[in-house]
């Protein structure tokens, strides 16, 4: 039988690391016969060019599988979306899935985040700290294409910090800073702290875990580098968002290079 959950991993002589744990669009062979959604409505959903964001100079993790066959960053009951309350009103199977092959995806939902617990204690025991750059999307045009995007609900990136320890309250601050240095396209960047998003279950079981010795800053980028309802990418925004990225990683990492901790 074919692993359920693939993923793409670099290891770099760094204590940080970028994670795309939502960009992936693979459903296995073994589950696509019980899909019910199309290629179109998974990939509304899914994160997708948050890997190219992701490809940064530190460790790299990278999903390839679709959040529609297992999501990492639910918790354990609720990674394979079962009920249409659990995937924005959408009925994702066509019938109901084998007891085997449920629980072969919790089992890959446990096995994934015990590789993640352990590549982050190596990072704790050679550098004495991590910090995760933690990256996704979301969608501000829910209704439909037209929407008009309400952008005081809706930050140009959102920075979720709500389960760190207050310790690394000055990492998140660093970040912000860095990002609103510069501009788009002329434009203010509007990045703000926990107004759509406080971060998921990777970053509560990490920060649960290791909240001591390092961080997890999940950071959404709104779909505005691409058209969130085909899917087609804007790549200059794509490349501006990447340099946004590439600025505050390198302030990031001056600071423990400072003596910061």
């Amino acid at each position: 039988m074919h692993p359920l959950f693939e993923y793409r991993l670099k290891r770099v002589d760094s204590p940080f690391w970028a994670f795309a744990i939502h960009d992936g669009h693979q459903i296995s062979d073994e589950v696509m016969p019980y899909m019910r959604l199309n290629e179109t409505e998974r990939l509304r959903e899914e994160d997708p060019y948050t890997a190219t964001f992701a490809e940064l100079p530190v460790n790299q993790f990278m999903v390839s599988t679709s959040r529609f066959q297992l999501d990492i960053n639910r918790q354990p009951e609720d990674a394979v979306y079962l009920r249409p309350e659990q995937a924005w009103g959408l009925q994702v199977w066509k019938k109901t899935l084998p007891a085997e092959l449920l629980h072969q995806l919790y089992a890959e939902h446990a096995a994934i985040h015990q590789k993640i617990e352990a590549w982050i204690q190596h990072s704790i025991a050679h550098y004495g700290f991590f910090v995760v750059l933690d990256i996704h999307s979301y969608n501000a045009k829910r209704s439909n294409p037209d929407d008009i995007v309400d952008t005081h609900a809706n930050p140009q990136i959102n920075l979720g910090t709500a389960y760190n320890h207050p310790k690394w309250d000055y990492i998140a601050k660093s970040f912000s800073e860095s990002i609103s240095q510069h501009k788009l396209f002329d434009g203010a960047v509007d990045i703000r702290e926990n107004i759509k998003f406080k971060g998921g279950y990777v970053a509560q079981q990490l920060t649960q875990k290791f909240g001591e010795q390092g961080c997890v800053l999940s950071i959404e980028f709104r779909k505005d580098f691409m058209d969130e309802w085909t899917g087609i990418p804007y790549p200059p925004l794509i490349k501006e968002y990447k340099q946004l990225l590439l600025y505050a990683l390198n302030n990031l990492q001056d600071l423990f290079k400072n003596g910061a901790r």
